[in-house]
Formats: C-alpha cells, structure tokens, sequence
C-alpha cells in the first residue's frame, strides 16, 4: 500500500470536523455535500473487501426514497446480497476516521480481516440520477485508484441492476450476462414465455401506469421497452423531466400517504405503480368507481406471488421476522422457496439451488404434461426474478405475468383479503439506540415503561394493535397502528408517538394530531 499516495488522495477528500455517520441496512445516506469522504473510503474499503473475498464488489452510489439533495453508498457483497454484518463494522470505523488515522485503521482492517494484499481487487460502480451523484461516484473512483483495484462504471443504474452485475461476474455468468443488454434480455425473454401461458394471450393489450418517482426507474424502463411483447403498453409518469426525484412521488409517498402521487392521472380502476427513487420498491394501487383510493402494497404483493406458486408447489409455512430487508432475506434464504416482502414494497423470491435444479430438470424430464408444464411456469419465475434483491422492475413483471395468468383484475386481487384501517408515523428522536425490541420488533424492550403504554393505548380501541421500531437509516422512531376505524387508527398511532415522544427522547416539537 502506498501510504504517500493515500495520504495525499485522502486529503483531496477531507472529512468535515465533527461529523460521524454509522452503515445501517441503506449503507450510510445523508446531505450530498458532507458525502466526499465517505465515497473515497468506501471506494478503499470495496478494495479491500474484494481482497478478502477473491470476488467482484459493487458499489451502489444513492439514497432511494429520501429528497433529491440527500445521497449514500452502499456496497454490494459476491452474489449480489448485502455487505457482511462484520464489514458493516469496518465500513463505520473508516468513515469516522481522522484523516491522520485513515493509514492506520486501513491497516487494522487488513489484520483483523486477513486481508490478503497481493490479490488483485475488481470493483463494480453505479449510481442513481441525483445531481451530486456523479461527482461522488468519481470520489469512489479515487479511493479504488489508490489501492490498485480495478474498476467497470456502469453508470446510471436502478440499484437491483447493480446488485445483478456482481452476482453474474461471480458467478462466471451462470446467473446471466454482466450487462444492461444481458439484464434486459433475461428477464424479458422468461415474461414473454410466461404471458404465452396466459388465456387471453396476443387478444388484448395490457395497460399499466407507472410512477417513475422522477428517477432512475424511468430511464431503465425506456431502456428495456423495446424487449416488451407488443400487447403490454407501459405508460411512463414522473420520468424526471420536470420535477424533483421523490418530490410527492414513489413508492414511499403512496404508501406512507396512501394516495396518489402527484403528476398522474387516474381513472376508475386502471392499474398503476410507483417505484421509489432507485427501482428497488414497488406498490401497486387504483381508483374504484366511487373514486375511492385502493393500495396494494408489499403484503398484497406477496400474497399474490405466495398463492400462485403454491398452486405450482406444496404448502408455503409463513414466517415473522424483524423489519428490514437483511432479516427477511436471511430467513427466506433457509427455505427452497422463500418468498419475503416488506409492507413498503421491497422484496424478491428465492429459490434454493436444489429447488432450482429439481424444477429446471422436471421442465425438461417430467413424464406426466400437468407436471412438466407446472415446472416450466416456476423455471420462467426463477428467470423472471431478480434472487438478489427486490427489484421494482422485475417484481413489477412477475406481478403483471400472474395477473395475465390467473385472469385477474386488479379489483379481484385486491379483495384476496381486506386490511384494517391502519397509519404509519415517524417521530424524531436523538438518538434511535435507545429503542430496543423483541418478538420480531413486536414488542419495546427500552426504554422502560413504553411497551407498558403502549399496551395501555392499544386496550382502548377495537381490533387494535401498535408496534414500535428504530428506523435502519435515520434517527427517528417508526409507529405502526391499525384499529377497526381510520379514525381509531390515526388516534392510536398519534398517541402511542406522543408517548415515544416523551420516554424516548423526542425532538423537535411534540407530534401533533393527523
């Protein structure tokens, strides 16, 4: 390692005096501008881990559903899947390191990872459409320099796509072609496959609207139109040409604010989407004919998926864990068919690789027709797929190819089952730590006496229940209520925040009703 070259690089991206950040589950996400140095050593640290592990490492440069003037980083591990916990660790204390101890934790790393230094390290970069974002992806570009490592810049890119990229380099392409093309072609040739299936096939057109939340996800899908069959019309809103990434739009927006977003027009009962910022989240909703507002998100998304492949497989058992993406995938991945996906609609299915090759061979081998047709469906779904991460592109296909299949309005899947009057909330606290929880994030922990309340709030409105977490990316405290009435809802959930407010640090003024 050339410490001079560090020294002098490291400098050109100095740290700003007081400022210290930890990697959560989105990698670290803040205001764009305090970002320079975190880029350059998660720029080192991608080299480093690449070292450690022999393989390609990906760096994601975005910050997804927040505002336009925040952005974040994240790295992506060998097949695809999150950095290592233990990384997580290494990551934190590289970034909060004074410039002259940057040397010597670089070093620390290296020693308590067995670093091996003499590998060659290859990194893989991409990045969202944020204003700030190519000048710090050019900063990960300086801290992969100075180690020597390799580099491909893929450029603008939906995250999932980047998470793609790395898993096929490590998988010397069995997983598919390390390209935009080789993404494009995959997932479009195993959608056309599975809508030959579909009894209305080539007899009508299928609309869809969809919410680009003014980012990434409009370009990719003007991209990959072309590889669309002709009967599905895809209809592009908030594509970025006018207005601000995230600005009352996406997938977070619907969801939190259960309605529309801005920048579309709905009629009575067209189906409509919205991705978030970076294309890893997708929620699905429609207007009935009273112009009442209907959101099917991740629960709905995942019921849909789990009953279609149950009628292709045996019983699918359920499975609660905590909130966040790592927990869920971690449990679907002790399955041969883990299908996870979180309420704001981020989630994918895997298959284990014994399942995979059993259905792979039963599509090409399986005597009786039924079984080897049955198997053919499931081989185009692990195709359609993207097993690495949620993926609102390829889970928005999946989606419009079981519709098509099983003949569904978006109306008759919405009715699969009704939700209760429910709202969700966020207080900001000091600091989230102080929130501890247990039974899948059921129940608080810490700080003392909030479950006690909680439990009190919850006896005093029917078919009721709250839960409490500390968010994985900022400092504030999310409130989940539901009641038998919206107003029952919106009454718990303001009280039990008020009641976080006060015995868990708030800050700010108190929350005041909805």
């Amino acid at each position: 390692m050339d410490s001079e070259a560090l020294k002098k690089y490291s400098a050109l991206h100095p740290k700003p005096a007081g400022l210290t950040l930890q990697y959560g589950t989105a990698g670290f996400r803040t205001k764009a501008e305090q970002l320079d140095h975190i880029m350059f050593r998660m720029g080192l640290l991608a080299v480093l881990r690449s070292k450690a592990v022999v393989s390609t490492i990906g760096i994601m440069v975005t910050a997804s559903h927040n505002p336009e003037e925040d952005n974040g980083v994240k790295l992506v591990d060998p097949l695809g899947e999150m950095l290592h916990p233990s990384w997580e660790e290494y990551a934190t204390q590289l970034a909060n390191a004074e410039e002259r101890e940057l040397q010597k934790i670089v070093t620390e790393i290296c020693q308590k990872a067995a670093v091996n230094q003499h590998k060659d390290a290859s990194v893989f970069i991409g990045r969202d459409t944020r204003p700030s974002s190519e000048k710090l992806s050019q900063s990960v570009i300086d801290g992969i320099s100075v180690l020597g490592g390799q580099y491909h810049d893929y450029g603008l890119v939906t995250t999932p796509q980047l998470h793609y990229m790395v898993c096929c380099r490590n998988t010397q392409g069995q997983y598919g072609k390390a390209t935009l093309e080789g993404y494009y072609e995959k997932l479009s040739k195993a959608f056309m496959e599975l809508i030959k299936q579909s009894p209305s096939s080539g007899e009508s057109q299928r609309h869809l609207k969809i919410d680009c939340a003014n980012g990434i996800g409009a370009l990719k899908l003007s991209e990959m139109e072309p590889y669309f069959p002709k009967e599905v019309l895809i209809h592009l809103y908030n594509d970025g040409t006018k207005e601000k990434l995230n600005h009352l739009c996406g997938a977070d927006f619907v969801k939190v604010h259960q309605k529309p977003p801005r920048g579309l027009d709905m009629k009575p009962n067209e189906r409509c989407c919205s991705f978030d910022g970076d294309a890893d989240r997708i929620v699905y909703y429609y207007k009935d004919a009273t112009g009442h507002f209907h959101l099917i998100d991740g629960d709905k998304i995942a019921t849909l998926i789990s009953i279609f492949l149950k009628d292709l497989l045996a019983k699918v058992p359920v499975h609660c864990v905590k909130t966040g993406v790592k927990h869920l995938h971690h449990k679907a991945q002790e399955f041969d068919v883990g299908v996870y996906f979180e309420a704001n609609g981020h989630g994918t299915v895997l298959f284990s690789k014994a399942a995979e090759t059993k259905i792979r061979q039963l599509a090409k081998e399986a005597k009786d027709d039924e079984k080897r047709e049955a198997a053919k469906v499931l081989e185009n779904v692990i195709d359609l797929i993207n097993q690495t991460v949620g993926d609102a592109v390829s889970d928005m296909l999946v989606i419009e190819a079981i519709l098509a299949l099983k003949g569904l309005t978006v109306q008759q899947w919405d009715a699969v089952y009704t939700d209760l009057p429910n709202r969700l909330l966020k207080v900001q606290v000091a600091d989230r730590r102080v929130i501890d929880t247990t039974d899948a994030e059921r129940r608080a922990v810490t700080p003392p006496g909030l479950q006690e309340k909680i439990d009190a709030l919850v006896k005093k409105y029917k078919l009721s229940r709250a839960f409490v977490r500390p968010s994985g990316t900022e400092d504030v405290v999310r409130i989940y209520a539901e009641a038998d009435t919206q107003e029952n809802a919106d009454a718990l959930a303001h009280e039990v925040s008020l009641a976080v407010y006060h015995l868990a640090g708030g800050k700010g003024a108190p929350p005041q009703p909805i």
